[in-house]
Formats: structure tokens, sequence, C-alpha cells
């Protein structure tokens, strides 16, 4: 029997969670720089007219205490570039349209055969983003690079307590092509610039010989930490995805070297265990609602903690998931009986 909807976060994954490693004298006093920075009472964006300069709930959201830690080790921990940068990004999401063009409805056209789709999560947690080139339905437009962002939001929305990145799946079954230099070129900027430390994984299966040189052209503009991140062919088995053979031969259940577990990975390309196919009318309501909802329980439990600068997204996801956990549970001990709800 076939699944069309995104898989929930794994509830197995939440034991081994952990929060956010202790920082040390020299690392908390320059991130006491970046935050005291943006939570000044008078904090306004430089360069941006006076009636829109204050920070929005959202943007303050978004400036996480992990988010300003993924800033400052992105720019090898100098406040200053760090302040900068981080500048440049909310003013970026703003013009980019993060908050209010870039919506479902927008995006939809772009979405409509499958070419992108979120599904399962690695053994570390990170959630799965396909992409299938294959399945390109549309000319390269503006458009286009809006909905890879758009995806790519969605899968942040989608990571558990201490899970900050993704993991990336670019099958290129079925003569895929790839679209233009200009276009990576722009797609790499966006994710590097605006992105840090986003890119867990980067897993490229079925890759033929004649794109590895698209890859050998791309290369030069792909900084070096993404570069050892790209994995190109995994190896799959019956009992998952690998990086490489050996990995794959070595591999023992306390062993710590695959990747996808087969109950995470979907069957076509990728030979996994989950028979997910794509249906647009089914899986495009599901996911946005799924997003929508975790999101704005994430916003809510952010609210509950002052929504400030700095609030940590580990206890904000911790307080989504426990309350997500009370409410199954509260289900489990309420039994119809004799027509009456019972606790």
């Amino acid at each position: 029997m076939s699944i069309h909807i995104p898989l929930p976060i794994p509830t197995y994954l939440h034991d081994e969670a952990s929060p956010p490693s202790a920082l040390s004298e020299k690392e908390q006093t320059l991130y006491d720089i970046v935050l005291k920075h943006f939570s000044a009472a008078d904090y306004t964006l430089p360069n941006v007219n006076e009636e829109k300069a204050a920070l929005v709930v959202d943007e303050k959201f978004w400036l996480s205490y992990e988010c300003l830690l993924r800033y400052l080790r992105a720019t090898k921990w100098d406040a200053n570039v760090a302040i900068k940068r981080l500048e440049d990004t909310l003013k970026w999401r703003r013009d980019f349209g993060i908050y209010d063009t870039i919506t479902p409805q927008y995006v939809e056209p772009e979405a409509t055969t499958g070419k992108e789709f979120l599904f399962g999560y690695d053994t570390r947690g990170r959630p799965a983003l396909y992409m299938c080139p294959s399945k390109q339905n549309t000319e390269e437009s503006p458009r286009q690079i809006h909905f890879v962002v758009w995806m790519l939001e969605r899968a942040i929305d989608l990571m558990g307590p201490g899970v900050e990145t993704l993991a990336l799946m670019i099958d290129y079954a079925d003569k895929a092509k790839n679209p233009s230099i200009g276009t990576a070129r722009t797609m790499l900027n966006i994710l590097q610039t605006h992105y840090p430390e986003r890119l867990g994984l980067a897993l490229i299966a079925h890759l033929p010989w004649l794109l590895h040189a698209f890859y050998k052209l791309i290369t030069p503009f792909i900084d070096p930490l993404t570069r050892l991140k790209m994995v190109f062919n995994p190896v799959i088995t019956k009992n998952g995805l690998f990086r490489t053979a050996v990995d794959a031969e070595a591999w023992s259940a306390n062993s710590g070297s695959r990747v996808f577990e087969p109950e995470q990975l979907v069957q076509e390309g990728w030979n996994g265990s989950q028979p997910f196919v794509y249906s647009h009318a089914i899986y495009w309501e599901a996911l946005v609602k799924l997003c929508e909802e975790r999101r704005s329980r994430m916003v809510a439990a952010s609210h509950r903690m002052e929504g400030k600068v700095g609030t940590k997204e580990w206890e904000v996801k911790v307080a989504v998931r426990d309350e997500a956990m009370n409410v199954q549970v509260d289900a489990a001990n309420v039994l119809p009986e004799n027509g009456q709800l019972q606790s």
C-alpha cells in the first residue's frame, strides 16, 4: 500500500537528542556581544526605512541562540562580521519575501510533479529533502528558486530538538538534467550566505559520468566545508544507506556508519522500505498543514518564553515535543465507556 504524506519526526530520536554544548569563556563573550547588539531596546535594522526598521516577531524568533551561534561559527567567531552577516540576511529575508511573498499558493505550481519533497529522517534526525531533476515541470524563473527556498524553510520547520541541519537527496535517474550554471550559482550563494551550517549532508545518487563535468564547473563556487558534506553515488543495501561500500560492509547494529535506516528511506530511486508515491493533491495539503501547525506551536512556545532574541531553539522544540506527548498520553487515557468519555 502506497504512502502519500510526509513522515512525522521520529519519536525514538527524542531520547538521543541533547541540548547545545556549553560555550568556552571566549565563545560566550563573543556570543554576548552579538546578543547585546540585537537585543538592544532601540535596535533597528541599518539602512532600512525608519517605519520598518524595527524587528518583527518572526525575526526575533529567527534570531535564536542557535542561529547566532551558526553565524558566529560561519565567520570563525568574528562578532562584528557575524553581526553584519546576520543583518544582511535579515534584510534579504524581507526582500526575498520569506514572510509574505513566498506562500504555499505562490510556489505550488512548482510542486505538482514531486520534483522536490520532504520525507523521512536520517539516523541523526535530519529531515530528508529529496530533489528529482527528471521531474522538472517549469522553465527557469525566480519562482523556481523561491520554491527551493520555501522547501528549505519547511525542512527547518521539521527539525526536531537538537537538529539544525538537513539531508539533501538528489536523484539523477531517468535522464535528469542540471539547472543552468547561473541558477546553480544563485542557489549556492543563497545557501552559503543565508543558511550557514544548515546542510548536514548532500547525497547525490545515480550521477552519470557526463554530469560530473557540471559539478566540476560549480565546485569552485562551493565552500570547502560544503564539499566535504557531498557524497556521490552512496551505497544502498538491505540494511540502509551508507556513504561508502566500506561503511556498508563494516556496519553492525552498534555502529554509527549508517546514514539512513530502510524505514526512513523511499523505495523509488533509493531502495528504502517506504512505498512513498508523490500524489500532489494529498501530499501538498498534508505538508503545508504539518509545517504550519508545527511552526505555530514553536512560535507560541517562544512567546511563552517572552519571545526574545536569543531564545534557544532547543527549549522551544522540547516544549513543543512535550506538549505533543502529553496530548498523546491524555488521548490514550480517555476511553469510551457506556457512551461516556472517562479518564
